[in-house]
């Protein structure tokens, strides 16, 4: 059996938890954190950043459009055609310092409304191309200098997703209540057989050992962190809660250099609602949450990029249920100590029926690989072959975009 194979087979097992992680990055003036978070179910990017500096935006969601700022529940402002959805009012802090910056009309060149398909070439970083075994993140792993440590990469759930699937094996972790129990690894005896029984010099001893050190590494600092924030009682449920504590544990532990985590519910067919309603009800978490984590991280904020995006956008007319169909154009959010933000970056199309991309969905005017190879190239410092082996056939880069990033 090879290190991969047993690793699942532990962790299945709940033996060997959590996956270990074997790379790491380390840059002169401290560690450099990068935090995906990828919203699956496609979330309405025009009702998060909303273009209402423009006429069609409102004449094709009679029901749902966001006002203009100034409004009755109207956009925040961010300039003078786009605004923020009222519910991410938390995330104002960070607009005003300049932490916070979106690239519009972003996502995959491929037009796919599936999905599972969209998801796929969002993690595997080959649009398109179904049969890429790893994900970019776990290739991130690879080009990333030594030394190596068990926590240096963390996704965060039940499960591995394809975006760190890979020859690099990664850390799982839940930071919800029972991320802390005890497993039965964790008694003593148990505990002890087995560490005889794999205390060899084999691969499936060392990951065995690895494992066990991640596990007592990560879990150990969460379950102090929470008995000291909680008094006893059970933490708050939802995503500001987990972000705080993910914001402890990237603090106190500097092996730690990636980190990926999902939130579902956003494929807003139905009664999607506009400054309030479903869209709105899942936003303000989201926004809360990233607030919490930025001032959570403390120093280490400086240091860390935090990266949220989704497999595609909304349609740009509403439909008839009051929600809105798949699409393809979208936003994605940056936000970091070392971001220059207050802007919305990338090259906005347009919305008028002969601008849209199949005359009906915001077109996509920038890959999303290009933001993230800026946000690679800048904060991890990973030279060009290096961002090919992350990225094959990565587009040109956009000089605008390198911008969104001190160096």
């Amino acid at each position: 059996m090879n290190r991969r194979g047993f690793l699942r087979l532990s962790a299945g097992a709940a033996l060997l938890a959590p996956r270990i992680a074997v790379r790491a990055a380390t840059v002169e003036g401290g560690p450099k954190r990068l935090v995906v978070i990828f919203l699956r179910g496609a979330v309405d990017g025009l009702n998060v950043v909303i273009p209402h500096g423009e006429r069609a935006y409102y004449d094709s969601r009679p029901t749902i459009a966001i006002g203009p700022p100034g409004s009755d529940q109207g956009a925040l402002p961010l300039d003078n055609h786009f605004g923020l959805h009222p519910a991410l009012a938390g995330l104002q802090p960070l607009w005003n310092d300049k932490k916070l910056a979106f690239v519009h009309a972003a996502g995959s060149p491929d037009g796919t409304h599936s999905h599972f398909d969209a998801q796929l070439f969002i993690e595997n970083g080959t649009p398109g191309h179904s049969t890429t075994r790893d994900g970019w993140m776990n290739r991130l792993l690879a080009a990333l200098p030594e030394p190596h440590g068990p926590t240096d990469a963390v996704t965060i759930g039940p499960t591995l997703p394809q975006i760190l699937t890979g020859d690099q094996p990664v850390t799982n972790l839940s930071l919800g209540p029972e991320g802390a129990r005890p497993m039965p690894i964790d008694q003593p005896e148990i505990g002890r057989a087995f560490d005889r029984l794999y205390s060899g010099k084999d691969p499936v001893s060392e990951a065995y050992r690895q494992g066990r050190a991640a596990r007592a590494e990560l879990v150990g600092g969460l379950a102090g962190e929470m008995r000291r924030a909680d008094n006893g009682a059970p933490p708050p449920a939802g995503f500001p809660a987990e972000a705080a504590r993910l914001a402890h544990l990237i603090g106190q532990d500097r092996h730690i250099r990636l980190v990926f985590l999902s939130l579902g519910g956003w494929d807003t067919h139905v009664k999607q609602g506009k400054a309030k309603g479903q869209l709105a009800n899942r936003l303000q978490p989201l926004g809360d949450g990233l607030l919490a984590l930025a001032r959570g991280l403390g120093n280490a904020w400086d240091d860390t990029v935090i990266v949220v995006l989704s497999e595609f956008g909304r349609r740009v007319r509403e439909n008839g249920n009051g929600g809105t169909d798949h699409g393809h154009g979208n936003v994605i959010w940056v936000l970091g100590g070392s971001i220059r933000g207050g802007r919305v970056y990338g090259d906005w199309p347009g919305l008028a029926t002969a601008q849209l991309y199949q005359g009906r969905d915001l077109a996509v005017t920038t890959d999303y690989r290009v933001v993230l190879a800026a946000v690679l190239e800048r904060h991890l410092h990973l030279d060009d072959s290096q961002l090919a082996q992350v990225f094959p056939n990565l587009p040109p880069a956009r000089s605008n975009l390198r911008e969104m990033l001190t160096a």
